[in-house]
């Protein structure tokens, strides 16, 4: 009795009850406000957004799979350096999975992470200029991307359903999140990292601000920025599978129908198209980024 006491007074002493605080009522809240504020951005992104992409990938599947097979092989064979073994790899992992019957959930996968990659690309160069001309901007946006690269996946799916409903919107939204963050680093790194010698040579010619960043500054970064825009791309490929979870089409709804199902066959003949596609597309990525490096 004594014991039982003493260790209530001493879970009393160091380990007072404290309120419950109302975490999970507070996000609700914020959500459902912000939801409705900003509802004359969501719903038009939503209602216009979603035509346009579904009218990209249609037109992408109507063009004939073997002409789009061969065109992909040649510019593969061009931006290597005219090495054969990306564009037979290519023909090869293309016409395996137009012959399993996934042509059409390929391009709609590729669809989403074009538009995805586009948008991160388009607002993570300008965020990581601004960081790199501003110790400001870069103190405070610093801790934000630490933030949205901790984060788990799965999370910025809840946000992404409240503003966009379910869909290729939503799925767009999540893969911008969770992908952005590399483009806007590197972006900032590589600017930071160019010679001190070459921008005051600029600026003894009487380079204007944004001569010196056009001119020299993002042309010597253009390798790290490169090197940037491929983990984006690469992070919004991987985010296929979990954006599924909400409705976006592609070879991740067929991973995870088939996994609910457990149809091992299915899902792995889905998971080899999303495998082919991003080494395809990573495989790209890179030699365009050494083929700048060596000129």
């Amino acid at each position: 009795m004594a014991m039982l006491l003493n260790q209530k007074l001493i879970n009393l002493i160091f380990m007072p009850e404290i309120p419950k605080i109302p975490l999970a009522e507070w996000t609700d809240w914020l959500t459902k406000k912000i939801t409705r504020t900003f509802s004359f951005v969501f719903d038009p992104l939503k209602d216009n957004f979603d035509p346009f992409m579904k009218w990209v990938a249609k037109l992408l599947i109507a063009v004939p799979p073997v002409i789009l097979i061969i065109i992909i092989a040649i510019l593969a064979f061009f931006v290597t350096g005219r090495r054969i073994w990306l564009s037979i790899f290519t023909i090869v992992g293309l016409w395996l999975i137009h012959n399993q019957g996934y042509w059409d959930h390929l391009i709609n996968t590729f669809t989403l992470v074009l538009i995805s990659s586009l948008l991160s690309v388009v607002i993570g160069v300008p965020i990581g200029i601004l960081m790199s001309k501003s110790r400001f901007a870069e103190a405070v946006i610093t801790p934000i991307l630490d933030f949205m690269q901790t984060m788990p996946a799965f999370v910025y799916l809840i946000p992404a359903v409240a503003f966009f409903g379910i869909g290729m919107v939503p799925g767009v939204f999540a893969s911008l999140i969770f992908a952005t963050p590399p483009t806007v680093r590197f972006t900032n790194l590589g600017i930071r990292q160019v010679s001190t010698e070459l921008v005051e040579a600029s600026e003894s010619f009487g380079s204007t601000s944004w001569q010196k960043l056009f001119k020299v500054e993002l042309p010597m970064a253009k390798a790290t920025i490169m090197a940037g825009i491929n983990q984006t791309v690469m992070l919004a490929l991987s985010m296929v599978v979990i954006a599924s979870m909400i409705g976006a089409p592609g070879l991740g709804r067929e991973v995870l129908s088939a996994l609910q199902r457990a149809q091992a066959g299915t899902g792995f003949v889905a998971g080899i198209g999303i495998v082919i596609l991003a080494i395809i597309i990573d495989r790209l990525t890179q030699s365009m980024n050494k083929k700048k490096e060596q000129h």
